[in-house]
């Protein structure tokens, strides 16, 4: 068996590299006070989240479907939680549906095995 090596598009590339770069600033955020004051079950829950966007990136990055899909997920509990404790932030919304529909549009050429 011969494995099939596919091309990654130059937008899906500087998508992953600004969500690397956003998980790198966000990452220290798990650990702040800001994010403790919001509730005990907050810090690990956002850890999570961003520990599934970190995930979800690399499979976007080796073109992956189930990257895209664990980005979705993510995306929409991210929103839901945001929601919840009225903490909605526009700009995110619009980068990620940026992000969202930037890999989506490569979808059909990702590869469907892990």
């Amino acid at each position: 068996m011969e494995a099939v090596i596919k091309k990654r598009p130059v937008l899906i590339t500087v998508v992953c590299i600004l969500g690397f770069t956003w998980i790198v600033f966000s990452l220290p955020a798990v650990f702040s006070p800001s994010i403790k004051k919001l509730g005990d079950w907050y810090p690990a829950l956002f850890g999570l989240l961003v520990a599934a966007s970190f995930i979800s990136y690399i499979g976007v990055w080796h073109m992956k479907r189930w990257g895209v899909s664990l980005f979705i997920l993510t995306f929409f509990t991210k929103e839901i939680i945001l929601v919840l404790i009225n903490d909605i932030s526009f700009v995110g919304i619009v980068f990620s549906i940026f992000f969202l529909s930037s890999m989506v549009v490569f979808y059909k050429k990702m590869d469907i095995n892990l």
